[in-house]
């Protein structure tokens, strides 16, 4: 890896979470699904949030939680995703900055308001995801700070803002600035639904330069089509530098080259909210790979700050990272 400034500059929606429990009964009179997300507008967003309980707001997003879980490691993190002039996105703003994340991606006072997601976690601590996107899915090429994206180790690209055309062409051109500059190129599928939409177009980013795919095992097989785990491992590991493939209690799968590594996952006495899971194993691999870790590390640092994340509510990390891998020797 270069040398830079930045060990991860994200590339994603800027959104703030609503996180609030609430039973099943609460769930099946709104019409939502448990476990799923699903897309509304901004009237849905008001309603829902003036039927949900008390609710703890904060900074959000896949990258955007990634980049919070680099931070709490001791890494060095930026951040582009666009937020509206208004009171969200003075909350993501001032969220984001508060846990050492640079982020200067100036605040539209045209187009849509801040994007929120309306988390429902149910005892279990499965979540159910109500998902305003907003202003962030506004992104456009003039976003993309090309300064910023020469100074990272590795630009890491949220799978979610590929709804619309002018959000793939910033892609592209971050991808396109991070190469230029020695840098490496990561993607995260996001969701198996966002996979369906984009199929071709996630394929076409992964043979054209992506360094380094985090997908579940749900994204996967979607990506290729192909209903068996093992078939859609084979066919990443021809065209990803690096693939790191999670299956939840199951662990996770790192493929480089002809290496493949297991690596188990971490148990938690109880799983109060799996928000932000994927998130956060993003956030150790990542910290550990731009630290110079070999790949197995690398994997269990991953594993850690996951298993941080799914034993309290929301997606930020409440302990501090780097202690607890340093405990368990995974810095030395």
């Amino acid at each position: 890896m270069k040398e830079a400034k930045y060990d991860v500059v994200g590339i994603g929606n800027a959104i703030v979470d609503i996180i609030a429990r609430c039973d099943e009964a609460f769930l099946s009179n709104h019409g939502m699904e448990k476990g799923f997300m699903q897309l509304i507008d901004a009237s849905q967003a008001d309603v829902l949030y003036e039927g949900m309980g008390s609710a703890t707001e904060q900074s959000g997003g896949s990258v955007a939680n990634s980049c919070a879980g680099i931070a709490s490691f001791g890494g060095k993190c930026g951040f582009i995703g666009r937020v509206a002039v208004d009171q969200f996105g003075k909350v993501f703003a001032h969220d984001i900055r508060a846990i050492g994340v640079d982020y200067d991606t100036p605040a539209s006072d045209v187009g849509l308001p801040t994007a929120r997601c309306l988390v429902l976690v149910t005892d279990d601590g499965e979540r159910t995801m109500n998902t305003f996107l907003g202003a962030s899915t506004e992104l456009v090429e003039s976003d993309i700070d090309a300064k910023l994206i020469a100074s990272a180790q590795v630009t890491y690209l949220e799978g979610y803002l590929f709804d619309r055309p002018e959000a793939k062409a910033a892609f592209h051109q971050a991808a396109k600035l991070a190469r230029e500059a020695g840098g490496k190129v990561a993607l995260s599928l996001s969701d198996a639904f966002c996979v369906d939409r984009h199929r071709e177009d996630f394929l076409a980013l992964v043979r054209g330069g992506v360094d380094i795919l985090f997908a579940n095992e749900t994204e996967i097989t979607s990506l290729y089509e192909m209903n068996n785990f093992d078939d859609a491992a084979g066919a990443v590991r021809a065209e990803a530098e690096i693939a790191v493939l999670t299956r939840s209690e199951e662990g996770a799968v790192i493929i480089s080259g002809n290496e493949t590594i297991q690596v188990p996952a971490v148990r938690v006495e109880k799983v109060v909210d799996a928000t932000g899971a994927g998130d956060l194993y993003a956030a150790g691999f990542l910290y550990g790979l731009t630290s110079g870790k070999p790949l197995e590390v690398c994997g269990k640092l991953g594993a850690l700050a996951a298993s941080e994340i799914i034993s309290h509510i929301g997606a930020r990390p409440e302990a501090d990272l780097k202690k607890l891998a340093s405990a368990k020797g995974l810095l030395e």
